[in-house]
């Protein structure tokens, strides 16, 4: 009902805007980037929900035109310096690629920090929204959102964290790499279209994703083996050109509004759950899978890593200290609720 109510309001305030002049001008064109292609799953389920519905609703205020598998740039770590110089006016950008911008957002990729992914989606909202997150000043941001944890997807068997000694491992960011050199593992910052191709060419034994992403690019077909670690999740967020909005008329401000936030995150985070757990029942109902969580005794082991990456974050400085004190106040306030 609210998501009703808020589209007819929408549409009666788009009516009064639209006097006749700015009616009769022609639309806003915006450029978005997407480093892959329409059928990945981020794409169908994070970008073109959006996209239809500002699309939808800007009829003859603005439009969106997409540019797929590296239209404008296939490098996903390229993504946000191309919104930042104007090439493209949005694009989704993954923060752990490109760390050194972003560095706060690794805040949201600790493991053991969060119970799920709605949990750290809705601390990613909070930060960005209270302007506690280094690195977005120049955007504004559509939509922010955390995946399910990263499990590890090998083309070896792995049956324990004994298994991790020696084997090359695809990573999403710096932090896990951190955890998988602690693990004993040899850790590969990658991105995720390239993974497949490192994997079938031997380049790298696994790779760590959330289950709704081990179909993307024929992953799954090469990994079938299956540790469910449970590492941290990886922040997403499609990304607009600040000025460029600002700039924008105020109907099609609205637009962008109206279908950016809670509207945006919300369709992200339930379906991604929706598939991670679909997809995790897949595995462990096919016979030539090996589907494994850790053992007591691991599990014990993983604990004691991840709380000491935790603790070792929040000590690299006083910022980090007190937003990590932050986020774990608001996890309580969060938890408390329930």
């Amino acid at each position: 009902m609210l998501h009703i109510c808020l589209r007819v309001t929408v549409a009666s305030i788009l009516g009064s805007i639209l006097a006749p002049p700015l009616a009769s001008a022609d639309p806003s064109n915006l450029k978005l980037s997407f480093f892959t292609s329409d059928r990945s799953r981020i794409y169908q389920y994070s970008v073109k929900p959006f996209i239809d519905a500002v699309n939808n609703a800007g009829s003859g205020v603005l439009h969106v035109d997409v540019y797929f598998s590296g239209g404008i740039s296939g490098d996903l770590g390229k993504q946000p310096q191309v919104v930042a110089d104007g090439e493209a006016d949005m694009a989704m950008i993954v923060p752990g690629r490109t760390a050194d911008r972003f560095y706060d957002t690794s805040l949201l990729e600790l493991p053991g920090v969060f119970r799920n992914a709605r949990e750290a989606s809705g601390i990613f909202a909070k930060l960005l929204s209270g302007g506690l997150l280094s690195g977005y000043e120049d955007f504004y941001v559509i939509s922010a959102f955390v995946s399910g944890p990263e499990s590890i997807h090998s083309r070896k068997p792995v049956q324990s964290l004994a298994d991790l000694q020696g084997l090359t491992i695809r990573v999403n960011n710096p932090t896990e790499a951190e955890v998988l050199q602690r693990l004993g593992a040899i850790p590969v910052l990658l991105s995720i279209n390239r993974t497949t191709e490192a994997l079938s060419g031997g380049a790298i034994d696994g790779a760590t994703f959330p289950p709704s992403m081990l179909s993307e690019f024929g992953v799954g077909r090469i990994a079938t083996h299956h540790y469910m670690i449970g590492l941290g999740g990886a922040p997403v967020a499609l990304l607009m050109n600040r000025k460029k909005f600002e700039s924008l008329p105020d109907a099609a401000q609205l637009v962008i509004r109206t279908y950016s936030g809670e509207w945006a995150n919300n369709l992200s985070i339930k379906h991604f759950a929706e598939v991670d757990h679909e997809v995790l029942q897949n595995l462990e109902a096919d016979p030539l899978r090996t589907v494994i969580f850790p053992s007591g005794s691991d599990t014990k082991v993983l604990d004691g890593v991840f709380q000491d990456v935790v603790e070792q974050w929040g000590m690299t400085s006083d910022h980090n200290k007190q937003l990590l004190a932050r986020v774990r106040a608001d996890l309580s306030t969060m938890r408390a609720a329930e």
